[in-house]
């Protein structure tokens, strides 16, 4: 049986993503028998990041100013809004390196069965944003599951009437994807959203 501190350690660590209790009992080991080196800088770094790092009042998004740098960057496309679900989707989007605009950040996806209504998510912001002038695009790049698709359509339903062209990321076939691989419903959207050669 360890000591109270290390099963609140393990306990907490258990708490983040991708690691259960074997995990985390192995990562608390390895940072009480490297105190020093690996255990007290990240002490310090989590309490610096957790003073510094807020929610950017613009897009949603975290960042150490206000705005971030995302929306304070002049070179950013100001008549394109990526709608995400979440923090990590607009970094996987920006790590992509393609799209130059701006991003918005929900927060979530309307659910009935979790509760989770309009009220819930930063949509009236977004709605704000939108005709607030300039934007001629709101690009929707939700989920495709049930509850990202009945926020997409929500928000749509929002827009509408704003003279501001609504879209959303293409599903299908990933590049490199194999058909044989992919289940019924990436196989069903690439057959309804292809195109010519």
């Amino acid at each position: 049986m360890a000591a109270p501190e290390i099963e609140h350690l393990i306990a907490l660590l258990a708490k983040l993503p991708g690691l259960g209790p074997r995990s985390a009992r192995r990562a608390a080991l390895y940072l009480l028998k490297r105190r020093e080196s690996v255990m007290t800088p990240l002490a310090r770094l989590l309490e610096d990041t957790a003073a510094a790092v807020a929610t950017c009042s613009v897009c949603g998004t975290l960042d150490s100013t206000d705005p971030c740098a995302i929306c304070a960057d002049p070179r950013r496309d100001r008549t394109q809004i990526c709608v995400v679900e979440d923090v990590a989707d607009l970094w996987a989007l920006d790590r992509a390196g393609t799209y130059k605009g701006l991003f918005h950040v929900l927060g979530g996806v309307l659910s009935a069965l979790e509760g989770v209504g309009p009220e819930d998510l930063n949509i009236a912001r977004l709605v704000a944003r939108a005709g607030a002038g300039g934007v001629r695009e709101v690009i929707l790049a939700l989920s495709a599951t049930v509850d990202g698709q009945t926020t997409a359509h929500y928000i749509g339903e929002r827009l509408a009437g704003k003279d501001i062209a609504v879209t959303r990321l293409a599903h299908g076939v990933p590049v490199g994807g194999e058909l044989d691989y992919l289940d019924d419903g990436t196989l069903s959207a690439a057959l309804k959203a292809r195109r010519p050669v």
